[in-house]
């Protein structure tokens, strides 16, 4: 089986915390810069599992790259570098206490909600007689919180400008920039045969001025369909071919697992880590139309702890 970094525990040049996600570890270089690692973990349901996906960490920062590179003129980003393929580096902001999920097909967890009888979700009513995967007239926001242990949860606009998590003028600006960004990425999915079914974007604040922060279009924060065949495939009421992690979830739920307590994460073969590695190699080929190159997988932790700090030690004075 090919390596795979799950844990990182790196002392780079002027650190001062650092912080572990489910799947990234984001250092603070002297309140600076930030150093996102994007690890090899893999999450479902609020869960890491307990083993990691060789080069998926790679997968993601690359895929980030392209689009955050792609969409600067629409909004500004955080992104200053990428000294090693699995690592970003960029601006120190602070960021904003939700996140942005904009819909534009019925699916996933707004296909869950929905089958259970809610017609409406984050504030959106929702018509009756849709069908799983069916597209919306127009796309909804549907934004989270962001928890830092357990699980995200639903909140409207109006719960958010209530509980002053963001103020008016923000979110209105957070909403146009959404809704703008889910566009272009729709646009560039469409060109590779793909939809951009569903994604979220999170933003942050740095000298008064919002800022795109973390990833953007993986498929860790997006689920895309394959556009040939979706039309036949909803009429028959068929599952739609799609490049997500939803298969992840997918086959958790088949084995019993959706993060409940008392429930077991399901034995992760090396058959299964090898074939969703496949998976994720996959969307970068198909949403880039780039070859993927893998990095050298040998001492990944040296790599990236060698490649980030001669960056850094160029940049801060």
């Amino acid at each position: 089986m090919q390596n795979a970094i799950v844990e990182t525990n790196f002392s780079f040049p002027k650190q001062k915390d650092v912080y572990k996600g489910k799947v990234r570890d984001v250092y603070n270089i002297d309140n600076q810069y930030l150093v996102m690692v994007v690890s090899d973990r893999i999450s479902a349901f609020d869960v890491v599992l307990p083993k990691g996906i060789p080069f998926k960490g790679q997968v993601l920062n690359q895929i980030a790259e392209k689009f955050l590179d792609a969409t600067a003129d629409i909004v500004p980003n955080w992104k200053i570098a990428s000294p090693d393929p699995m690592v970003t580096v960029g601006h120190f902001c602070e960021p904003f206490k939700v996140e942005m999920v904009i819909r534009g097909y019925l699916t996933g967890h707004a296909w869950r909600e929905y089958k259970a009888g809610k017609r409406e979700l984050c504030g959106n009513p929702l018509p009756d007689g849709m069908v799983e995967n069916q597209k919306f007239d127009e796309p909804i926001i549907t934004p989270t919180t962001k928890a830092d242990v357990g699980h995200d949860e639903d909140i409207s606009r109006d719960e958010i400008l209530k509980s002053g998590l963001v103020r008016e003028e923000d979110y209105i600006q957070l909403e146009k920039y959404t809704k703008e960004l889910f566009k272009r990425g729709s646009e560039m999915a469409a060109e590779k045969g793909l939809i951009l079914v569903d994604t979220k974007y999170e933003f942050g604040k740095k000298d008064g001025k919002i800022f795109l922060i973390d990833e953007i279009h993986t498929p860790d924060s997006s689920r895309y369909f394959y556009a040939d065949g979706y039309e036949e495939r909803l009429r028959k009421g068929e599952s739609q071919r799609q490049l997500s992690k939803e298969f992840v979830r997918q086959w958790l739920i088949e084995n019993g697992f959706q993060g409940k307590d008392g429930q077991q994460v399901p034995e992760m073969t090396d058959e299964y880590i090898a074939q969703v590695s496949d998976r994720y190699i996959e969307l970068f080929e198909k949403i880039t139309g780039e070859s993927f190159q893998k990095a050298k997988a040998e001492n990944i932790a040296a790599r990236i702890d060698k490649n980030v700090t001669a960056y850094l030690e160029s940049v801060l004075k």
